[in-house]
């Protein structure tokens, strides 16, 4: 009986614990390490995961959601890499920023898509509950192809944060019932304005939970309360910073389009930057060929999310598709 106790005791500490090929590159540091996981992602041999243009969510089972410009637009992976589910076949070209959101027990994936210049939500099986177009703001937009969102966020209250990123670079703000508030942001350098909001995220780690904004171009994130009003930087001297992934433990991880992912602390201080490339040629380099890629050297990265063991998942922006797990050391 003593000796199958222990059997199951390491059993049980073997699955916990993760082991990986010395030849995996590590990266990070002491405070933030994690290891390559060079064998997860990869479709079935013959098939093409196509350009790797949106983003990705985890959900509480622990199967993670990617977008893509190809038809099916959403794969569906397992802990492992392995593909589960796919669906979207008429979501492809376009599909981008993607958030998932707990609602009542329920799990839900928030979509914004370009070419359709809307918002959607859906079931995690890819079902279309709502779509929202244009936002109703005559002021900004003069007709619906001025409209190209990229990224969407959804508050626990059911606030509803849209980023027209592609478009008029303005963050469109919606109450639960996806009744129109109001807009803020809009084109410039200033605390406040943008030059291409690509991701936004929901910031709830402190009492007053507040919105997150990837400036791309201006290479910055900036911090705004519900009502749209300006807070602060949070991080400056980004490479073309393309979203925000908030792990349960309060770091951040911003993936960046010239060849790197930021990693930040509970403060907002600069905890490692992952998968350096060193080669400014290869940066935000859609056509790169496969036979530059370097295991362990992130090319433009696009979008993230974690798990919640802290693993970060990362989707390169490539024509020939990319997505690659970061298995968290500590």
């Amino acid at each position: 009986m003593r000796l199958f106790g222990l059997c199951v005791m390491a059993l049980a500490l073997g699955c916990a614990m993760q082991v990986f090929p010395e030849s995996w590159p590590r990266m990070g540091n002491e405070r933030a390490s994690f290891v390559w996981d060079a064998s997860w992602g990869a479709l079935a041999e013959g098939d093409s995961i196509g350009n790797t243009h949106g983003g990705m969510a985890v959900d509480r089972r622990g199967l993670i959601y990617a977008s893509r410009d190809a038809a099916p637009a959403v794969l569906v992976f397992d802990a492992r890499g392995r593909v589960q589910d796919s669906w979207g076949e008429d979501l492809a070209g376009g599909l981008h920023g993607m958030c998932l959101v707990e609602e009542e027990g329920q799990e839900f994936l928030y979509l914004a898509h370009t070419g359709r210049h809307e918002v959607l939500k859906t079931t995690l099986e890819g079902d279309v509950l709502w779509t929202l177009g244009l936002p109703p703001a005559p002021e900004i937009y003069e007709h619906e192809g001025q409209y190209l969102p990229t990224g969407v966020a959804v508050a626990d209250d059911g606030s509803l944060f849209v980023a027209d990123g592609y478009g008029k670079g303005y963050v469109h703000r919606y109450n639960a019932e996806r009744e129109y508030l109001g807009s803020f942001g809009g084109p410039g350098k200033e605390d406040g304005q943008f030059h291409t909001p690509h991701g936004i995220a929901i910031d709830a780690r402190s009492m007053f939970p507040r919105v997150l904004v990837a400036d791309r171009e201006n290479g910055r994130v900036q911090a705004f309360d519900f009502d749209g009003n300006f807070l602060e930087v949070i991080a400056t001297d980004l490479r073309r910073p393309c979203g925000i992934a908030v792990g349960a433990d309060g770091r951040l991880a911003i993936p960046e389009l010239a060849g790197r992912v930021t990693l930040l602390d509970e403060n907002n201080q600069v905890l490692a930057h992952l998968g350096d490339n060193p080669n400014q040629s290869h940066w935000a380099n859609n056509g790169l060929s496969t036979k530059e890629w370097q295991q362990g050297v992130f090319i433009s990265p696009h979008g993230a999310a974690f798990d919640h063991k802290g693993n970060l998942y990362v989707q390169d922006w490539l024509a020939a598709g990319r997505f690659t797990r970061l298995a968290r050391g500590h």
